[in-house]
């Protein structure tokens, strides 16, 4: 196939965020949108390329004093009847379009049009961040190639409707049980029905009242919901086990111990299975390569509710922001989209940042 990543593509990033959205990358079938960025990259002479499965990492070697990241990930959901792109006005239609290829266009775009950059670079396309962990290109490069990752600040290009979101809440899922005992519905005295014995785990959740917590300015709330419930044998048995999901957003003060703590402390008397945790990301507001891009933004920034792979910057020391022109109220949706006007401005504003010395 022909690589529709041309350079007269690449010279614009609105042009460029459609070519990429018209890539099918479903998580775990990056390989053609990969190669086509590596075939890219390659070709370009102020930058060092690696690979290692389907991420793709390109780097300047002029020898700054600091260097820093810009990363986004080529994969998507699943298609929704949403591929490939089309134009409507000043939004661009598709799978992909604000989480987070127009992102990603961002770095490609940068990665082949400055070559002396303020800072040495280091530019990541990954894989699979859509999907579990042990997918994610970042989780896969840290365990192999860890020096690829060094950086003092890093930028991840997720959709943020062109504000710079700092830091992350962390994330945790876990599993509150009920038991009981069967028996015959019609004889239910005979039994204890589970089901009902969840309830009063329910009714301090709808009372739950969750922590803002702000740090460095920004404000982070807290959330905690029941997600899923299980629970029952057949039409004619009173069950003996419920079981309750809760997904619990905290804010990144807290570390995943105190957080499941916290848990365990809001269904005391339950038994409580965590099954999933990872923490957030204080907001790296502190960095010098940070304060010159909130500077070339103009605008402060604001807590990221949800959790991003900034936060595996974060436990490697390295603080890191998100910024992308996509808007996450449509990340996932079967109309997602991304304003023109806001791909053109943030592709100024990074522009500004990374090539004015």
């Amino acid at each position: 196939m022909e690589n529709p990543l041309t350079p007269e593509v690449l010279a614009d990033p609105v042009a460029l965020t459609r070519a990429l959205v018209d890539i099918e990358s479903v998580s775990l079938d990056e390989k053609e949108i990969a190669d086509c960025v590596e075939e890219v990259l390659r070709a370009v002479p102020h930058l060092t390329v690696a690979r290692h499965g389907n991420t793709v990492m390109a780097r300047t070697e002029l020898g700054r004093a600091q260097r820093v990241v810009l990363a986004g990930h080529l994969d998507t959901v699943p298609l929704n009847n949403n591929f490939p792109s089309t134009v409507q006005g000043d939004l661009i239609f598709g799978c992909g379009t604000s989480d987070m290829k127009s992102g990603v266009a961002y770095a490609l775009h940068l990665a082949v049009s400055v070559p002396n950059p303020r800072y040495d670079v280091t530019y990541f396309f990954y894989e699979a961040e859509e999907i579990e962990s042990r997918y994610n290109g970042l989780t896969l490069v840290a365990a192999v190639h860890p020096e690829w990752l060094s950086a003092d600040f890093a930028v991840l290009l997720e959709p943020t409707h062109g504000v710079v979101e700092a830091g992350c809440q962390g994330t945790m899922r876990a599993i509150v049980t009920a038991t009981g005992r069967r028996a015959h519905s019609a004889r239910s005295w005979n039994g204890r029905n589970a089901i009902h014995g969840i309830g009063p785990a329910i009714e301090r959740l709808a009372g739950y009242q969750a922590r803002m917590v702000t740090i460095d300015g920004c404000v982070y709330r807290e959330g905690m919901n029941a997600v899923r419930i299980n629970g029952g044998v057949a039409g004619n048995v009173v069950p003996d086990l419920c079981e309750m999901e809760v997904n619990y957003r905290f804010a990144p003060d807290r570390t995943a111990e105190e957080a499941e703590a916290h848990v365990r402390e809001v269904f005391d008397g339950f038994e409580v299975r965590v099954t999933d945790s990872a923490p957030g990301a204080l907001p790296g507001l502190t960095a010098a390569p940070a304060q010159e891009f909130l500077a070339a933004v103009g605008e402060a920034p604001v807590g990221k509710l949800g959790w991003t792979d900034v936060a595996r910057f974060a436990a490697l020391g390295i603080p890191a922001l998100n910024f992308g022109p996509g808007d996450p109220n449509f990340a996932h949706h079967p109309e997602e989209h991304v304003e023109i006007g806001k791909i053109r401005d943030g592709a100024a504003t990074l522009h500004r940042w990374l090539a004015s010395h």
